[in-house]
């Protein structure tokens, strides 16, 4: 029943966590901690910002504005105290292929329907549901991302002259190796020394923002010694100052209709990496998230980012754990770390111009070895075969197809091999008499001896839904003959579906044309109440349907006596 409490109940848990915690006791000392936190977490944000967008073949000032206009929005509307928010690389591959097939108006309008349809997500709940995506589908997923986008920076890491990359991985490769001999020594020199600096930085000064520092020092030698390498400013030109004016790029109908299954990707994409994130935080601090609340502002975030011009946006769980270590306790932290994005965007504008294409390529190279998680996707090689034919599955979807069809194919394969584990474990239908003898003092367990000769009786075991219900319908002809009374135990019978509903009552009018009588044991709690909603309780006889054994057997015993009494007469 769903009362008033249970409604406030559901509004209090979409009310945003920086709501909760100005309404809380809010120190100087908190905020100060707060603005230390932004301001580290904005400056590592800022780089990455820009090499997303890059990476998704997108103009680099647009990442910036996801920085700012969804960072903000993530931490002022989420249900999480710590979430740090922004683009993230895990949209990088999907992005680019949009970027060929739509343009820009369409890359806008995809990341203003995927706010859409998180916002969707969250009110309809579904933040307690996202949580039970297949591990191996997730895994699969983010190695086989971060495969794409290690292979995808070869063009600019080499400083390769060609034209766009392919977005087929095969002709991807093919593509570098005609290309391999217009090698640029000079962006490879400045390419390998980023990953040097970065790799030293993280091992032994794991404090510093690695990727700043390291584009920092390439870009001062690259500028100092004009070094004849591509840059951000010699491909995208100056970036700007400010934000633009938010505007909805114009679309048809049917073109929006094209762009949904990539919208509903990034979105179960950018749901499923910022409740994660979420998760991790919370396991980091203590502090319980809202997931349905965070879904709502990574939707509103996503919406923003479009308005303004900017890529989709998700939670990013680096920035998060680096937001908790700089000591954040508010989402304070997380509209601080936008605003430093954008002082950093307004006043070093010409300097980030000045940025090497082939260090931000080896920033990007580090992120997606990070982000392949190559030690739990080789581990989940021993786990069950159906779980590592999902992950190999997702894992060369996303590869050698696309990520649309990884997400979808994934799910589905996760779906059939989850349902036949639960087929083969429900073991359906199990003949009573072949089993061993219980010894339980449950109402339910009765010594064989004292079930009638002409009572046949069957249990079924486990979930009964439509994966089960083929066994149910060979049972009478398995028989040698049909018996005068077929008692089917549902004891341990959690729930039912439509399936099984509709395969009981075949069951039910095969037994009556074979003049056996159905009876029902063991039948309580929710599927009862199903059975009675769909009215089989009405068809078999609510005289015919126990809640425990004892009882059916007993009015058994009755039934078969009557019935050799009326045979006796006759």
């Amino acid at each position: 029943m769903y009362t008033s409490s249970t409604f406030r109940q559901r509004i209090k848990t979409l009310v945003p966590k920086s709501v909760q915690c100005l309404r809380a006791k809010y120190s100087v000392k908190a905020f100060f901690k707060d603005v230390f936190a932004g301001c580290n977490v904005g400056i590592i944000a800022f780089p990455l910002s820009i090499a997303c967008a890059i990476g998704a073949n997108i103009d680099p000032e647009r990442g910036l504005f996801t920085g700012v206009v969804a960072g903000f929005l993530i931490s002022l509307l989420g249900g999480s105290r710590v979430q740090i928010g922004g683009p993230s690389s895990t949209f990088i591959v999907i992005m680019y292929g949009i970027m060929l097939r739509h343009g820009l108006d369409g890359m806008l309008m995809a990341t203003f329907l995927a706010g859409i349809i998180l916002i969707l997500f969250g009110l309809a709940g579904f933040g307690a549901y996202i949580k039970y995506i297949p591990y191996t589908v997730v895994t699969g997923l983010t190695t086989g991302i971060a495969v794409v986008l290690f292979s995808s920076q070869f063009k600019n890491f080499l400083g390769l002259e060609m034209g766009n990359v392919p977005v087929d991985f095969v002709s991807k490769w093919q593509a570098y190796w005609e290309n391999l001999h217009t090698f640029n020594p000079l962006a490879l020199t400045i390419g390998l020394s980023t990953l040097f600096i970065m790799i030293y930085l993280r091992r032994y000064k794991a404090s510093f923002p690695s990727s700043l520092v390291a584009l920092t020092i390439v870009t001062l030698i690259s500028t100092i010694f004009h070094l004849d390498i591509e840059t951000i400013g010699s491909k995208y030109g100056m970036l700007p100052r400010s934000l633009p004016h938010p505007s909805l790029p114009h679309f048809e109908f049917h073109e929006i209709l094209n762009l949904v299954p990539d919208a509903l990707t990034l979105a179960i994409l950018a749901g499923i990496e910022s409740l994660l994130s979420a998760v991790v935080a919370e396991g980091m601090t203590g502090w319980k998230h809202q997931s349905n609340c965070e879904l709502i502002a990574q939707g509103l975030a996503n919406i923003g980012s479009g308005l303004f011009g900017g890529m989709p946006a998700t939670g990013s769980l680096s920035r998060t754990a680096a937001n908790i270590k700089s000591g954040a306790s508010t989402p304070v932290s997380g509209m601080v770390h936008a605003g430093v994005i954008f002082l950093l965007m307004f006043l070093f504008a010409p300097l980030v111009s000045c940025i090497p294409l082939s260090a931000l390529a080896a920033v990007l190279i580090i992120i997606s070895w990070n982000m392949s998680q190559i030690r739990h996707f080789l581990h989940l090689f021993t786990a069950p075969k159906r779980d590592v034919f999902t992950l190999l599955t997702v894992f060369t979807l996303t590869v050698l197809i696309d990520l649309t069809a990884a997400v979808q194919v994934g799910m589905i394969v996760a779906a059939f091999l989850f349902m036949k584990q639960m087929s083969d474990l429900s073991g359906v239908v199990s003949n009573i008499r072949k089993t061993d003898k219980e010894t339980s003092e449950d109402l339910d367990a009765i010594p064989w001896q004292d079930i009638p000769i002409d009572v046949e009786l069957y249990e079924i075991n486990g979930p009964f839904f439509f994966g089960v219900t083929d066994r149910l319908k060979n049972v009478l002809n398995e028989l040698e003959k049909p018996p005068k009374i077929f008692i089917l135990r549902m004891c341990h019978v959690p729930t039912i579906d439509a399936s099984g509903m509709h395969a009981l009552e075949e069951f039910y009018l095969e037994c009556h044309r074979q003049k056996t009588l159905l009876i029902l044991s063991g039948v309580q709690g929710a599927v009862l109440r199903d059975l009675k909603r769909y009215r089989i309780d009405e068809l078999i006889g609510e005289d015919h349907i126990f809640s425990h054994l004892t009882t059916a057997l007993e009015f058994s015993r009755e039934y078969l006596r009557i019935e050799r009494f009326k045979a006796s007469v006759l």
